[in-house]
């Protein structure tokens, strides 16, 4: 893929311009080689707030490892990772938390350091979809440090284990609250394509011109929403979905592992968790599919001591460091020996996750920047399929046009 050079060379940063243009191909740099003698080297990392107490003895534990490096940790949202870096890389962190479908975003603006150092780590301890996700355009960049999915929350006394196994006595046996008809649909409803064959930027999420829904599979998709609209098992459930669960007006929902404990406090002895059912989209059953997410630390490409900063990103994501994120902020583990662990496989909530990880349970977000601009047309289509605004003779037109509008041609 295409590299948007104009904007690599152009982004004001402390280094040379050539040093940068190594940074940005994935290779060392002056900056780089030079630091490895600096026993001074203060760096900042930001974390997201809820994750800042976990996080500051690990942080004194690298500086006792590391004599004469000092790290500040501050709170930042990882969500807005990309759009606070861009606003002064050189004032920003030089490790940060993001989630990783901003990476293609920081990439092309030039702003994410690539992980030069630690590469043969990464690919040997993590799994092939964080090591996945950590990648762009055939280059590493993160520091996968855990994997989120959405997942099947239900109350185990109006359903057995067995019924929650298919969509379709999944519903015909209880109630489930799911969002067909309002914005957020298009995150949880989404990857139905891909579980009927079709692809959202083609199989690696990368190629600007690789989505396909505008073919029978994914009108079929479509019918299937629409019939949902007439499902009595399905009832359309949204910010009121806990309060739902809790008052019996529904039986189970989608979730992500965020809503564990709220959940929990819902359901109480009833709480139950289990991976995403099959589903009969027309052509016999499927495995129903989530997006794939992918938490990782980066460095920033301004940095002035990348090789402490990636040091500390290693640091932060080895196997022991993402078993104490999990004890104490519930964050499942990308590394493979730490989810072996029987702490983590005998958690019902991060056993379904890491069932939803792999590739027959979910697809890996795409990390292509015109995601941006998929999801508006993406919830309009789904919503207003479900809610009847569309006739089934437009849903092709309609695909025609969901796939115009979000694969446009790289400058």
């Amino acid at each position: 893929m295409k590299r948007n050079m104009k904007k690599l060379l152009t982004l004001g940063v402390t280094m040379t311009a050539a040093a940068f243009a190594l940074v940005a191909c994935g290779g060392g740099s002056s900056d780089e080689k030079s630091s490895a003698g600096n026993e001074n080297a203060s760096i900042k990392l930001w974390v997201d707030v809820a994750f800042v107490d976990t996080y500051k003895p690990l942080v004194e534990q690298f500086e006792k490892e590391h004599k004469g490096w000092k790290v500040t940790i501050k709170p930042s949202e990882s969500a807005t990772a990309q759009e606070n870096l861009k606003k002064d890389p050189s004032a920003a962190a030089d490790v940060f938390m993001m989630p990783h479908d901003q990476l293609g975003q920081m990439v092309d603006a030039g702003i994410i350091y690539a992980n030069t150092k630690y590469e043969n780590s990464v690919k040997e301890n993590s799994t092939e979809s964080a090591v996945e996700a950590a990648t762009y355009d055939g280059k590493l960049y993160g520091y996968p440090y855990g994997v989120e999915s959405q997942i099947l929350y239900y109350n185990k006394s109006k359903l057995a284990e067995s019924d929650v196994k298919s969509w379709e006595t999944l519903t015909s046996k209880g109630k489930l609250g799911a969002n067909f008809g309002e914005a957020g649909a298009n995150y949880i409803f989404t990857p139905l394509f891909m579980s009927n064959g079709d692809e959202l930027y083609g199989k690696n999420g990368e190629e600007i011109n690789g989505t396909n829904f505008n073919n029978d599979k994914g009108v079929q998709v479509l019918k299937w929403v629409r019939s949902q609209k007439e499902n009595s098992g399905v009832i359309q459930s949204n910010a009121d979905a806990l309060s739902n669960l809790g008052n019996g007006k529904i039986d189970a929902f989608l979730s992500g592992p965020w809503s564990k404990l709220d959940v929990e406090k819902a359901l109480g002895d009833n709480f139950a968790v289990a991976p995403y059912p099959t589903v009969d989209l027309g052509n016999g059953s499927v495995q129903q599919k989530a997006f794939l997410g992918v938490k990782l630390f980066g460095v920033n490409a301004s940095t002035k001591s990348p090789v402490a900063a990636m040091a500390l990103a290693d640091f932060l994501t080895n196997k022991e460091n993402q078993l104490t994120v999990f004890e104490k902020n519930g964050t499942v583990p990308a590394n493979k020996e730490a989810q072996a662990e029987e702490k983590v496989k005998s958690d019902k909530v991060a056993e379904a996750v890491m069932t939803m990880s792999d590739g027959d349970h979910s697809v890996i977000m795409p990390k292509l920047p015109a995601m941006v601009s998929f999801w508006g047309p993406a919830d309009a289509v789904i919503n207003d399929t479900y809610n009847g605004k569309i006739a089934e003779d437009q849903y092709l037109s309609k695909l025609d046009k969901l796939v115009q509008d979000t694969s446009k041609s790289e400058k």
